[in-house]
């Protein structure tokens, strides 16, 4: 038996520059990290020798990958073309709901077929190949962020280059920061269901025509680099109020990503002592994250908020890994 496991990743700024309608002309730039939230994927050899089971929502049994009806599973099983397996998901968050999850599960799916058949394989090669399966082979109209997030962990700034490649640079800090950093967000479960491939869809159409699209996704990657450079400097208050910027460009990018119940519950969490917040993921639904700098703001937040699941939240620094063979 081997398990893989694979980071669910928060991202700050700079979504939507990460897709390649936008970054294949002006080049994008995203900052999130990775949280103590995981895909696990398990594999074992299978009695049947010339069958693939597969256990996720529910159970399929098949001889040949072409029959599987889960999408990742079938491009990627075919892909290797390994046989008389069985593979199991789990996951510490629900899918859809703006932490990257079909990413992470394809990463981490990567990761284990490459370890069952004795492979060694860079995380920037499962970040690469799973954009390729999940964008080009399966046409789902995201961008390349999450995939590198959930490759290499930690707190980054992924630079989306025009000719396809991405630049990986850790944020560094000092612990300080990075421990007031994750005290200070707080996440909260909206409880909504949203489509990302129809947002992001429409998105990613706006961003090779709109002009005033382009230029509000400009913005946001001049305050991503401004962000960095923020937290490179231990400044992490800054983050309050580029969420804040961030979400109200964000949110007019295309239609569906926030709606009057994320919008009120946005409000409350402003009012009731937040810098700064923003929905993550493509939007319509997941999880609303705010930036609380002042310790005994948060209670107030948790109050206002009361309606909705929070989360508590700890920051990742490891990607992609194998946590157990056997």
């Amino acid at each position: 038996m081997i398990i893989a496991r694979a980071p669910f990743r928060v991202s700050f700024c700079g979504g939507g520059s990460d897709i390649p309608s936008f970054y294949q002309k002006h080049g994008g730039c995203v900052i999130s990290t990775s949280i103590r939230k995981y895909m696990y994927l398990t594999i074992n050899p299978a009695f049947n020798k010339d069958t693939i089971t597969l256990k996720y929502s529910k159970t399929e049994v098949v001889s040949d990958p072409q029959k599987i009806e889960h999408r990742i599973f079938r491009q990627v099983l075919s892909d290797f073309g390994t046989k008389g397996i069985e593979i199991t998901s789990m996951a510490d968050i629900p899918s859809g709901t703006g932490l990257g999850s079909s990413s992470s599960f394809t990463v981490a799916l990567l990761k284990l077929l490459y370890a069952y058949n004795e492979q060694s394989v860079s995380n920037y090669k499962v970040a690469k190949e799973a954009c390729e399966i999940e964008i080009n082979r399966l046409g789902n109209p995201i961008g390349k962020q999450d995939q590198f997030a959930a490759a290499y962990g930690g707190l980054r700034y992924y630079e989306f280059l025009p000719d396809g490649f991405v630049k990986v640079e850790p944020i560094i800090m000092t612990s300080q920061a990075r421990r007031h950093l994750e005290e200070s967000m707080m996440l909260f479960y909206t409880g909504l269901d949203h489509d990302a491939n129809k947002i992001l869809g429409e998105q990613s159409k706006n961003l090779a025509s709109a002009e005033e699209k382009i230029e509000a996704t400009k913005r946001l990657c001049e305050m991503t680099r401004q962000l960095k450079s923020e937290f490179e400097s231990n400044n992490v208050d800054a983050l309050g109020p580029i969420l804040a910027k961030s979400w109200e460009i964000k949110r007019e990018l295309a239609r569906g990503i926030s709606n009057p119940f994320i919008d009120e519950h946005y409000r409350r969490g402003i009012e009731a002592g937040a810098t700064g917040g923003k929905l993550l993921g493509a939007g319509g639904g997941g999880f609303l994250l705010f930036f609380v700098p002042e310790k005994e703001k948060r209670a107030d937040v948790r109050a206002a908020l009361s309606d909705l699941i929070e989360m508590p939240t700890e920051l990742d620094q490891s990607g992609v890994s194998i946590i157990f063979t056997e």
